[in-house]
């Protein structure tokens, strides 16, 4: 998957991977690719639900080594 940026907000918790992703995304333009690297457990509820609720796509979720992976693209 190809990305426009990339958004590390490993050992950070709830609320602030979100806060920092809702701000980047700002920060792009429609239909850029935001790539987030997170390790709160808590990001798979949450940024699913974030996408939702934001109207940006979720268009990729996965695991790799403990790190959880989300590409967005912005709307």
């Amino acid at each position: 998957m190809e990305f426009d940026r990339e958004l590390d907000v490993k050992g950070l918790n709830c609320p602030l991977p979100i806060l920092r992703t809702k701000k980047a995304l700002a920060e792009m333009d429609s239909g850029q690719v935001l790539r987030v690297l997170a390790t709160d457990p808590g990001a798979l509820k949450d940024f699913p639900a974030f996408a939702r609720q934001t109207g940006n796509e979720l268009i990729a979720q996965k695991e790799e080594g403990g790190i959880f992976i989300f590409d967005l693209k912005r709307k």
